[in-house]
């Protein structure tokens, strides 16, 4: 009898192992890898067969496989092959005569995945004809394209052009080994999902703007590893679009950022909050704004934020958290508990992304080098933050005919409380290293600020701060005195700041 059973479970086991690993090959099933016939029919229905037969595997083989919209299903696993190229449609009507669709959507599945050693091709830059051609003979409508942007060109509208991974509300899914390229809105979003895997995939896209290489919207128990983005908007962005919902349980490792924007980013949007994100070893390299970025203007909650081990090579800013108040509808949110660790930074005199495709828009006003910043609004501060281990080499030759702004003069500083959060939005500003205002229990520990060139702004300004730690501090390269502004502020600990000679004011209380 208990040789009959364990048969029966063995039996039962096999067949369920048979009918996941089943392939459908969409080359066996007439699709044309010539790059000209569009398949979406065709995959589809290897999608749907493989989907109600229990799950199993769609396979792309070696070619050019043009497609139009494809809806992944459960238990279904794209497998791009070595060679294996998935064209996207560079015919605007076939995303759909409204807001375009994305290429590949997903909404409510399970157990969902994209493999494989091929490629996802969007055609942005084929595609974006067709869109300019359907809008110049009045066949699409467009709120945005006419609006000129002066360091680029026409913008249509984010509706009007198609993401190429678009998930949502689904659970269990994978993202290995694939290469995306070339799309013209963000390129992948996953929008409140659970239990993911991303790793070792490669991004690659300067094609237009708001290509942010991948887009986690209150998404939780994420693991993104081993991975390369290149590309014109933020890097990896984490985002909350729901005053419900959270980013959480999100761990981000081993990864190689190229951005025209932000290379690690949460909180553009911002209205749930993000909670325990852990980021572990990125390189961030040729990136216009901040190597790590984190804020929250719409209302939302940011706390249990572990970053370490960032390496930032030609990159505009090295460290920007924001707490600010854009959503009317709501208070301001909360910024705490935050350790950003081990993190050196080369902030260079001119523009990090210059000579890509699609760099990023260069600032309206004249300016020296941005520092790092941190900043809440009157009355919210950001709180518990600690700094640890921080080298930052900063490049740029100030120039006060250029921008200089009076230290003694730290109310005239803008607060934009209902800004866009980014690192440029107070102007010029009185610090060269660190600015941080209306916070609370801020640490700066071990931090190595160096200038290469010359510079006559003060390092570091503190206004209104309350419990303020700052040891082991050490400045080389500086001719600007005093190292330190206090307004405001109160000192739990000062102690061992270092210069590479002696000088007698370092700190100044306002």
């Amino acid at each position: 009898m208990k040789v009959k059973l364990s048969l029966i479970f063995f039996m039962l086991f096999a067949t369920q192992l048979y009918a996941q690993q089943k392939i459908y090959n969409i080359a066996s099933i007439g699709a044309s890898g010539n790059g000209k016939k569009d398949n979406a029919r065709i995959i589809q229905k290897a999608i749907d067969d493989c989907s109600a037969s229990g799950g199993g595997i769609v396979l792309v083989p070696a070619g050019k496989f043009l497609t139009s919209v494809i809806y992944l299903k459960s238990n279904v696993e794209l497998r791009l092959e070595h060679n294996a190229e998935l064209l996207a449609s560079a015919e605007r009507i076939t995303y759909g005569s409204g807001k375009a669709s994305p290429l590949i959507r997903a909404e409510g599945q399970q157990n969902i995945a994209i493999t494989g050693k091929g490629t996802i091709n969007g055609q942005g830059e084929a595609l974006l004809k067709d869109i300019y051609r359907m809008l110049n003979n009045g066949t699409l409508k467009d709120k945005e394209w006419k609006t000129y942007n002066d360091w680029h060109q026409l913008r249509p509208e984010e509706d009007n052009r198609p993401k190429l991974v678009f998930f949502e509300n689904c659970d269990k899914i994978k993202i290995k080994n694939v290469t995306i390229r070339n799309g013209l809105c963000w390129i992948q979003e996953y929008r409140n999902c659970t239990n993911m895997i991303v790793d070792s995939i490669k991004v690659i896209s300067n094609t237009f703007l708001n290509n942010d290489g991948i887009d986690l919207v209150d998404c939780r128990d994420v693991k993104l590893t081993n991975s390369f983005f290149n590309v014109a908007d933020d890097g990896i962005c984490l985002k909350s679009s729901d005053a419900k919902g959270f980013c959480e349980n999100i761990f981000i490792a081993n990864c190689k950022i190229r951005s025209s924007a932000s290379a690690f980013k949460m909180g553009t949007a911002s209205f749930g909050g993000f909670k325990k994100v852990t980021v572990r070893n990125i390189y961030v390299y040729d990136t216009y704004r901040s190597a790590v970025a984190i804020e929250s203007v719409d209302g939302g909650v940011i706390e249990d934020i572990d970053v370490r081990h960032v390496v930032a090579k030609n990159t505009g800013n090295a460290v920007f958290i924001r707490l600010g108040k854009r959503n009317k509808l709501s208070s301001p949110g909360r910024i705490s508990h935050i350790y950003i660790g081990d993190v050196t930074a080369d902030i260079p005199a001119g523009k990090p992304d210059a000579g890509y495709h699609m760099d990023g828009p260069p600032e309206q006003f004249p300016h020296n080098t941005f520092p790092a910043s941190v900043s809440g609004i009157p009355g919210y501060a950001v709180k518990d933050v600690t700094l640890e281990n921080i080298n930052i080499n900063y490049k740029g030759v100030a120039k006060k005919k250029l921008a200089w702004f009076n230290s003694d003069s730290l109310t005239k500083v803008p607060e934009r409380i209902s800004n866009y959060p980014e690192f440029s939005m107070f102007g010029e500003l009185p610090a060269s290293a660190f600015y941080v205002r209306h916070a609370e229990d801020i640490t700066m520990k071990n931090m190595k600020i160096a200038y290469t060139g010359s510079e006559f702004r003060t390092p570091f300004i503190f206004d209104d701060v309350r419990q303020l730690t700052f040891d082991r501090v050490n400045v080389t390269g500086f001719n600007a005195l005093p190292l330190v502004i206090l307004n405001n502020v109160k000192v739990k600990l000062m102690k061992d700041i270092q210069l590479p000679d002696q000088r007698k004011q370092l700190i100044k209380i306002q």
